[in-house]
C-alpha cells in the first residue's frame, strides 16, 4: 500500500513541478494565465534572443467556427492554426496585406510579397526587405505544407526588445504587458485572434501550491486507508470493519 501511494505521489510531483508546467500544452484563454502556455519542441525562441519569462495567452478567436484551432507555442513565440472549416483562412500581415492562408483541401501557403514573410524569420525583425515586397503587390503564393496546419511567427504577440519593458517594475510578479490583435478572415468573413501578453515570474508560486495540494489529498487518503486498518485490527473478523476497508480499496 505504501509503495503504491508513494509511486502515485511521487509521478504527480513530478508532473505538476515547475520544469514539467513549463512544458505544458495550454495558453488559451486569460483564465489559464496561471498556468504555462503550450510548446512544441522545435524552438527557434532559443536562437533569436526570446526571453520564457514573457506569456501570451489567446483570448478569442473570430469568427467562432467549428474546426478552426489556434494556440501559442513556446510561450510568445509563435501561433500554431490548425484550419478544419471546409473554408479558406486568410492570416494578414502588419500592413494589412494578406500574408498567409490554409485553404479548404489543407494546402498552407505564404504570400513572398507580404512584408511580413520577410519579418517574420527573425524575432526581432532585423531583416531588410527586398524591394519586391509590398503590402499593395499581388500576392505570390507559395505552397509550404499541406496538412492543414500554419505555424508562423507573429512580432505582434511578443514583446520587441531585449530590455523589458518600463512596465515591468518588479520582475518576480506578474505584469500585462499588452493586448493583441492579428486579423484572419474566415471564407468571407473577417475576424481577428486576439490575446494578451504577460510578463510571468520565472519562479511562479502556481505550480508549488498545486504540488502542496496534491500532497494534502494523498496524504488523507493514506489516513483514512489506516483509520479503516486499525478499526478491523481493534475488531478482528469485524464484518462492517472488512466491508469498509473493501470499499476504500476500490475508491482508490
Amino acid at each position: 500500500m505504501f509503495r503504491s501511494f508513494a509511486v502515485a505521489l511521487l509521478a504527480a510531483v513530478q508532473v505538476l513541478s515547475p520544469a514539467a508546467v513549463a512544458g505544458a500544452t495550454g495558453a488559451s484563454s486569460p483564465s489559464a494565465a496561471n498556468t504555462a502556455a503550450s510548446q512544441e519542441s522545435e524552438n527557434p525562441i532559443t536562437d533569436q534572443g526570446g526571453n520564457y519569462q514573457y506569456r501570451s495567452y489567446i483570448n478569442k478567436v473570430t469568427p467562432n467556427i467549428p474546426g478552426l484551432k489556434v494556440q501559442v507555442l513556446e510561450f510568445a513565440d509563435r501561433l500554431q492554426l490548425n484550419n478544419q472549416t471546409g473554408q479558406t483562412v486568410t492570416v494578414y500581415g502588419y500592413s494589412g496585406e494578406p500574408y498567409a492562408r490554409v485553404l479548404a483541401g489543407g494546402a498552407v501557403q505564404l504570400n513572398t510579397r507580404s512584408p511580413a514573410y520577410y519579418l517574420n524569420q527573425s524575432f526581432y525583425a532585423a531583416v531588410t526587405v527586398p524591394s519586391t515586397a509590398s503590402s499593395s503587390a499581388a500576392p505570390n503564393w507559395s505552397v509550404i505544407d499541406r496538412t492543414s496546419a500554419l505555424e508562423w511567427h507573429d512580432h505582434r504577440i511578443h514583446w520587441m526588445s531585449p530590455v523589458p519593458p518600463s512596465s515591468v517594475k518588479d520582475k518576480s510578479t506578474r505584469t500585462k504587458i499588452f493586448d493583441w490583435r492579428v486579423p484572419i478572415q474566415v471564407g468571407s468573413r473577417k475576424g481577428a485572434i486576439e490575446g494578451v501578453l504577460f510578463w510571468t515570474p520565472e519562479n511562479s508560486k502556481t505550480p508549488t501550491s498545486a504540488i502542496v495540494a496534491l500532497v494534502v489529498i494523498v496524504l488523507a487518503g493514506l489516513a483514512l486507508v489506516f483509520f479503516v486498518r486499525k478499526r478491523r485490527r481493534g475488531s478482528p473478523g469485524s464484518g462492517p470493519a472488512n466491508k469498509s476497508e473493501r470499499t476504500v480499496r476500490e475508491a482508490w
